[in-house]
């Protein structure tokens, strides 16, 4: 898996190579995005193009050699006409004879007939149109993955190119311990990256014919370095044994956190249309995310679900929070025609730093209880799945010692009573002052809960705190 360290500087070279590879696959990657990004604006209504073909087909198939009203000349130049009857069309769905220029009404023998010819045409250039502007819109989709792919893999190179080798004042150490809990380390390599981050390849086997879980060999590791708490990686080998492995190992970051969450459904509905997650999947990072489906019952709850599933994927697989929720939207617009939008609310927190990212599509405040008071962070916009394309909104704080994090969903703010609203929970949030998460999400439903007897809209409450280890 990794190169073995020696005087010639061979794994610095290794690395470099690989950065080089990775930085010219992300290049191609742009450059195949531009390739496709060429006249792809995607039609807003029927062309005047589109209403002279109509007119003509229609034409064709009643008028015959009929000039009386000229509306089946091929040279017609009344684009005003023409544009208003497709504007007719559109809000309508259909052209009546109201709509029709006086010409034709005066003098026109088979009035029905053309009129009937022209919308079906019209109709027809509709259908192919939304066909355009669906294909359109999925290669939009794929343009954006070649884009954000290039994205990931140029910042991968960087923290390749970056990445410094600190295995040698640590080697001695590592193979003494593992060998004192029966391991014997064949070959290692530490790599350092930005903000201090640690990762360890580490290949070894038993010499005493048992095996030894790759959660005990990340304590001796801990053990050996004298530092943070390590963990073996999701994708690594999970045991150790007689013959040679390999284990990825991932330094802990010096935060922790805990969470709580209290919900309640709208009243008369069995389910709640809003879901969230709390995951710790991804090295180094705690995501908090909330979705609210459209209306309620168990479509919302459907829509919402997939939605942060779908969320959870794309950021385990390396996507930024910006990336994923942008492609979360154009799966949404691309489902079908039924639009079924949901908000998303999205809060990463960085357990090496301490800094939150909140991302926004549509999603209600977000309220940091911190030392200062009570900061609200919040974003208009749109939900997922309603425009294309969406441009999530990032907010950045930075976390400190016993802070707390509260999520809600709509349906929590608007039970209170008042215009301001989020002023009015952010002055509750201070008065109620430091309390564990799951007891301060329970506080927050049940004053929210207060002020309405029966619950006119789904309900939820996320709430986080952050410790030092």
């Amino acid at each position: 898996m990794f190169g073995k360290k020696n005087g010639c500087g061979c794994t610095a070279d290794i690395h470099g190579y690989t950065a080089r590879k990775l930085s010219d696959l992300a290049g191609s990657l742009e450059a195949l995005a531009r390739t496709f990004d060429q006249d792809n604006a995607v039609g807003k209504g029927l062309s005047r193009e589109d209403g002279q073909a109509a007119m003509q087909m229609a034409a064709a198939m009643v008028c015959g050699s009929c000039r009386q009203c000229s509306m089946c000349g091929e040279g017609r130049e009344d684009s005003y006409y023409l544009y208003y009857l497709l504007r007719m069309f559109e809000q309508k769905g259909t052209v009546e004879y109201e709509d029709m220029p006086r010409p034709f009404q005066d003098s026109c023998r088979k009035k029905e007939q053309f009129i009937g010819h022209l919308n079906r045409n019209l109709g027809r250039a509709t259908m192919n149109l939304s066909w355009k502007n669906r294909f359109l819109e999925s290669r939009d989709a794929v343009i954006s993955q070649f884009r954000e792919l290039a994205v990931i893999l140029e910042e991968f190179s960087r923290q390749m190119e970056e990445a410094a080798d600190v295995t040698a004042p640590w080697e001695k150490a590592v193979k003494r311990t593992f060998l004192i809990h029966h391991m014997v380390v064949e070959r290692m390599m530490i790599l350092e990256y930005g903000g201090g981050r640690r990762e360890a390849f580490v290949t070894a086997k038993t010499n005493h014919g048992r095996c030894v879980t790759s959660s005990d060999a990340a304590r001796c590791l801990g053990q050996a370095m004298g530092g943070r708490d390590w963990t073996a990686a999701r994708d690594s080998k999970s045991v150790i044994g007689r013959r040679p492995a390999t284990v990825r190992f991932l330094e802990e970051g010096a935060y922790q956190m805990l969470y709580g969450a209290a919900g309640r459904p709208k009243n008369g509905e069995t389910v709640s249309g809003d879901n969230y997650t709390f995951s710790r999947e991804m090295p180094g990072q705690v995501v908090m995310s909330l979705s609210d489906g459209m209306g309620s019952g168990p479509q919302a709850d459907e829509e919402s679900r997939r939605v942060i599933e779908l969320t959870e994927r794309l950021l385990e697989a390396g996507y930024t929070p910006r990336s994923a929720l942008k492609l979360v939207n154009t799966v949404l617009l691309l489902t079908g025609e039924e639009q079924h939008p949901a908000t998303v609310d999205l809060c990463c927190v960085d357990l090496y730093t301490g800094v939150l990212e909140a991302m926004k599509l549509g999603a209600a405040a977000t309220f940091i209880m911190g030392g200062a008071g009570v900061e609200l962070l919040q974003a208009g916009g749109v939900p997922a799945g309603v425009l294309g394309p969406a441009e999530p909104v990032l907010l950045s704080r930075k976390l400190w010692e016993d802070d707390r994090i509260v999520m809600v969903s709509d349906g929590v703010l608007e039970a209170l009573p008042g215009e301001d609203k989020e002023r009015f929970m952010a002055e509750y949030l201070d008065s109620v002052g430091r309390k564990s998460p799951q007891e301060l999400a329970d506080l927050v439903l049940e004053f929210a809960g207060a002020f309405a007897e029966e619950a006119r809209d789904d309900m939820t409450v996320l709430a986080a705190g952050i410790w030092r280890k």
